[in-house]
């Protein structure tokens, strides 16, 4: 099993020369860079704003719930939403769910192409399919990804204020207070760091499963299940190295 892991990584490795290689055409590359942006950004937004409206919700009330009856005041719960939601909750779980919706259908679109031999047809015209396939998906994910995890960010820390406030759990002033405490810039350093690694994993790692994927609708079906996993558990394993340096 490590052997296979191993082989695989360095194919991966190896791939990548491939997929950075410079364009044939660099309009018809600019043409799927934007279709790609509007895939992943416009098409993400809706489930990236209702999980982070209730990630700031639940983590409000979690944190009220802890902090009821002792001697820390009620405004250290918008410093400690503020701060959570940067460093860790905004990036990681908006690039968890997007692996998943994003991920699963770089690899089944590519996976396809590969099954129904596009892919065959289109390098015999002399087009570098890893490159066009591959490259405008990474790129469009670095530049919108981190846009998502920044408006994750705000949209969590105002479902803190509705989860909050209307319902009487402390004032408006308050909350308010605790955003502007104590505020460190390098956490929204760290949060765009984690947002375009966390983008690299989850475009490149499907669509690795996708371009090399062999067989039919089954195996099809397990490289897309294999693109998901796989990109959360780097993503999570990136989160733990990228908090291990920035904040050694």
């Amino acid at each position: 099993m490590i052997s296979s892991y191993l082989e695989h990584l360095g194919r991966f490795v190896l791939w990548q020369r491939n997929v950075y290689s410079k364009p044939e055409n660099w309009r018809m590359y600019y043409k799927e860079f934007v279709r790609q942006l509007y895939d992943i950004g416009i098409g993400s937004l809706p489930i990236i704003a209702l999980i982070s409206v209730f990630l700031g919700a639940v983590t409000v009330i979690q944190f009220y719930y802890q902090m009821e009856g002792t001697l820390i005041p009620p405004y250290y719960i918008g410093y400690i939403v503020r701060d959570m939601t940067i460093i860790e909750l905004a990036p990681t779980f908006t690039c968890l769910v997007l692996a998943g919706k994003v991920g699963s259908n770089i690899a089944s679109e590519i996976g396809g192409m590969r099954q129904k031999e596009h892919i065959d047809a289109m390098e015999i015209m002399g087009v570098n399919t890893s490159a066009y396939l591959v490259m405008p998906k990474v790129l469009a994910a670095l530049f919108i990804i981190p846009m998502l995890v920044c408006l994750s960010a705000l949209i969590s820390i105002m479902g803190g204020y509705l989860a909050s406030v209307p319902t009487g759990l402390f004032t408006s002033a308050e909350y308010i207070l605790g955003l502007r405490s104590f505020f460190i810039p390098y956490n929204v350093f760290m949060m765009f760091v984690k947002a375009v690694v966390f983008a690299f994993i989850l475009t490149s790692v499907p669509a690795y499963q996708g371009y090399f994927v062999k067989g039919g609708s089954i195996e099809l079906g397990a490289a897309s299940t294999r693109a998901v996993v796989f990109s959360d558990i780097l993503i999570l394993l990136a989160d733990y190295l990228i908090a291990l340096v920035l904040t050694a």
